[in-house]
């Protein structure tokens, strides 16, 4: 609809801001220096839609919101999974101050190492280890991709980066294997900043 009723779509997300803005001004202004996760934007990258369809459909909507958080001292950051490598102006121009869950090659289409260097002074960066990687890399090679994680997440200049998984595991029962896997990241940062 985004794409063959751009016009239609575009009066429906400014139905929608009429009602989310006042709200999240006012959550913004009852509980201030909140951290805020912006879901949504997406579904607005690629593959969905195109850069310039991302841009539209994101910035001058998230951009008051991010807006409002900050005013009352919170922080804002934005979720989006996926290819982030052609949208990533955009999404620095909403004025977020966090971005998760950053992730790798070939689920996303961009380094953290990349996204580090171009955006970390803008951005605090968070995620970058696949659920898949911590279910089926056995413990050494989980603990070496942790460690590059936080190579890359923590070199050079920048606001900060949180190392955390772009998604958990949503079984009854965890595998042995994914329970060695989560100690070991811990186990990691540990080691380094103990």
């Amino acid at each position: 609809m985004a794409l063959t009723e751009p016009g239609l779509f575009q009066r429906v997300m400014d139905r929608c801001q009429r009602q989310v803005l006042p709200y999240v001004e006012a959550v913004a202004r009852a509980l201030p220096g909140r951290l805020w996760r912006i879901y949504g934007p997406e579904y607005a990258g690629e593959p969905y839609l195109p850069p310039p369809r991302f841009h539209d459909l994101v910035v001058p909507y998230d951009q008051p919101l991010v807006a409002a958080i900050h005013r009352h001292g919170g922080y804002a950051r934005l979720h989006a999974h996926g290819r982030l490598r052609n949208i990533l102006e955009s999404i620095a121009a909403t004025g977020c101050v966090g971005l998760d869950p950053l992730e790798p090659p070939p689920q996303g289409d961009v380094t953290l190492a990349w996204v580090r260097e171009h955006y970390g002074d803008q951005l605090t960066l968070f995620g970058n280890l696949e659920m898949s990687e911590i279910a089926t890399l056995s413990t050494p090679q989980f603990r070496a991709r942790v460690t590059q994680a936080m190579d890359d997440g923590t070199a050079g200049r920048g606001w900060g980066f949180v190392l955390m998984p772009s998604a958990c595991h949503c079984a009854r029962q965890v595998p042995p294997l994914v329970t060695a896997n989560y100690r070991a990241m811990v186990e990691v940062v540990e080691e380094r900043y103990a």
